[in-house]
């Protein structure tokens, strides 16, 4: 794989010529500037930028107001090579708050390893229904150690109107979900995005996050899918880079949430 070629599509592909990534989001590219805006549990933010030095704090001034005007917090999504250079510091400086830094990762399906299978008495299940979706978000609250109302619902939202834009699998031990992660499913695009992958903390280390992303590597190649991207934490990012992918950029999520109205 070219990394460099394929950072460069992933940017002009799934920043630059974002889509929707839900129902009731809208994308729309103003100057130098894509961004999303969506209901109030979606996400919404600024998913690619070309500023310049001169004008780069004026048109984050412009985001904030825009957000801002609509009662949203949202996010900066910005990558290590993204411009300005210091547009980080720029960011902080307007009020926003970075989050943990990631790594943009990627890998082309046919070259990765994809025989990791559930361990001994796990099954991978697909969701399709609300019960589903509590299972997935009960597994988010508590491998991540947060609140996943706002994430049930646009799951849910997904899966009813947009049901072939969205892949969710929990794992379960039994009846018990110890297990789960989903993956977005862009029309017309090259890349799966992988999310959400997580274990709850009694039966990490067994080989569920390797299954989880296996499993959904088999469906997006199925539908044609070329690429997968993850944003990886420091825990995942040496499992992905065993199972072949490759890592391509540095990416924070800069938060600004409005004062009141």
């Amino acid at each position: 794989m070219d990394n460099a070629a394929v950072l460069a599509l992933f940017d002009r592909d799934m920043r630059e010529r974002a889509r929707p990534d839900g129902p009731g989001a809208h994308v729309e590219r103003v100057g130098a500037v894509v961004r999303q805006t969506a209901p109030a549990h979606g996400w919404n933010g600024v998913v690619w930028s070309a500023l310049e030095h001169a004008d780069a704090d004026a048109v984050i001034a412009d985001q904030i107001a825009y957000f801002a005007g609509l009662g949203r917090e949202f996010e900066w999504k910005l990558y290590g090579h993204d411009l300005p250079s210091d547009l980080g510091r720029r960011l902080v400086a307007a009020g926003f708050t970075p989050g943990p830094d990631e790594t943009l990762m990627i890998g082309e399906i046919s070259g990765l390893t994809l025989d990791a299978r559930p361990p001994e008495g796990v099954r991978l299940v697909s969701v399709t229904d609300r019960f589903g979706v509590d299972l997935v978000a009960d597994v988010h609250e508590k491998a991540f150690a947060a609140d996943a109302s706002r994430f049930r619902r646009q799951l849910l939202d997904q899966l009813t109107a947009a049901p072939g834009t969205v892949v969710a699998v929990v794992a379960l031990a039994g009846d018990e979900p110890v297990g789960a992660a989903r993956m977005e499913l862009t029309p017309g695009a090259r890349f799966a995005g992988l999310w959400g992958g997580g274990t709850v903390r009694d039966w990490r280390g067994r080989g569920i996050y390797r299954a989880l992303v296996a499993h959904r590597a088999r469906i997006a190649a199925d539908r044609g899918y070329r690429y997968l991207q993850v944003d990886a934490s420091g825990q995942s990012h040496p499992i992905l880079e065993r199972l072949g992918f490759a890592a391509l950029a540095r990416t924070t999520p800069y938060m600004y949430v409005p004062g009141p109205r």
